[in-house]
């Protein structure tokens, strides 16, 4: 009876070990919403579907799914210019 029990807590944390390496990080954008799940296809064209209740996302945006979580990336913003000193070249 032990040897049964210690070979299913081995298939246990084997099988749950390999579910984690398969778990992968996607950076890219939206292309498709449907309801909850959000179709992200990435720079290489790989599709990859995630179910989320984050209705504010819509096809374009650039997102990245890290843990099955969907997180926005802010908008691409110019950097602010240079102040000028007020004394510069006295």
């Amino acid at each position: 009876m032990k040897k049964i029990i210690v070979v299913l807590v081995a298939l246990v944390f084997a099988l749950g070990v390999a579910g984690l390496s398969f778990a992968a990080d996607v950076k890219g954008t939206v292309s498709k919403v449907e309801g909850s799940k959000i179709t992200v296809k990435d720079a290489k064209g790989a599709e990859t579907v995630v179910d989320s209740k984050d209705a504010k996302l819509k096809v374009g945006d650039k997102v990245t799914v890290k843990d099955g979580k969907i997180a926005a990336e802010a908008a691409d913003k110019k950097p602010a210019k240079k102040k000028k000193k007020a004394i510069e070249g006295c």
